[in-house]
């Protein structure tokens, strides 16, 4: 028969221990679902949530649970299985998973790439995120800002236009040069004089349409784009520089010249996710050149 002093201890550690279930409980029994960490950017975003969005769950239910979360600029079956293998099962892609900006499946129902694809997703418990709209629209714009970190352009920011920047006196090829040591291209496109001196620097990142290329590289010396139609953008600059004008333009492939925006977004994410790992996943680089080896 226990002793008093035997019963009362063991009371008190039972209370002490019931006590320590209680308030541990909450944090290590918490199911965080792919429908709250979706609320959780929508409350954090900074703007309104637009009713007319391409930024929806593309995979998977808002019931998932979320053992953590991936990162990246595209969502490719290579990322997906990058993710799963680390045991992060929601993926944030800032560009499209199913092949149109707008996700739409209709006419891939039948293709069988695509069925192997949402099924790599469905069989390994994913969510996937299409956060392109609001990222954009956050203030300063993510994907700029991770851009411009990750080139450490910070300084030489216009306070008056967030996308004109001014360097020193530089060749055109020299500055080029630079921008694809920093973000790791392979397959940069440059059009202009090589010795052209750079100084002011139009940079927008992603696609870019002859409007509002046109004005924007009336701005500068050179233009930055990740992608534009060859028959206009391209064409204009040609035509410029054949007319006498000083212009030049550099093209980085659109998912390079956004890629590091979602760098930053997995960092700004973990701001307001603290119950899981978050980690960025970089898309490859979908072109090589024959001269260098394909990674």
């Amino acid at each position: 028969m226990a002793t008093p002093t035997t019963s009362r201890r063991t009371f008190l550690m039972a209370s002490l221990g019931f006590t320590a279930t209680k308030l541990i409980k909450p944090f290590s029994h918490q199911v965080l679902t792919a429908g709250q960490v979706i609320d959780r950017i929508k409350a954090s975003v900074g703007i309104p949530w637009r009713e007319q969005t391409v930024d929806n769950l593309i995979a998977g239910t808002p019931e998932i649970p979320v053992k953590g979360i991936a990162s990246t600029m595209m969502a490719t079956l290579d990322v997906l299985h990058r993710a799963a293998d680390k045991g992060l099962n929601m993926v944030i892609t800032h560009e499209p998973t199913y092949y149109s900006h707008q996700d739409r499946t209709e006419p891939i129902q039948q293709d069988a790439l695509y069925q192997l694809k949402r099924s790599f997703i469905q069989q390994h418990g994913m969510a996937v995120f299409h956060f392109h709209d609001h990222w954009h629209g956050h203030r300063p714009d993510g994907i700029a800002t991770g851009m411009i970190r990750e080139l450490g352009w910070e300084k030489n920011i216009d306070s008056q236009n967030p996308r004109l920047f001014t360097f020193q006196e530089t060749p055109l090829a020299q500055f080029a040069q630079g921008i694809a040591s920093k973000l790791t291209i392979r397959t940069m496109r440059v059009i202009g004089d090589p010795q052209l001196p750079v100084r002011r620097v139009m940079a927008s990142w992603g696609n870019v349409s002859l409007m509002p290329g046109v004005p924007y590289l009336a701005q500068a010396d050179v233009l930055i784009v990740g992608e534009t139609h060859e028959w206009e953008l391209v064409e204009y600059v040609q035509d410029a520089i054949a007319s006498g004008q000083k212009k030049a333009l550099i093209i980085l492939g659109h998912l390079l010249s956004e890629q590091a925006g979602m760098k930053y977004c997995a960092e700004w994410l973990k701001g307001f996710i603290p119950e899981v790992p978050i980690e960025f996943i970089a898309s490859g680089e979908p072109y090589w050149r024959p001269d260098l080896p394909a990674k």
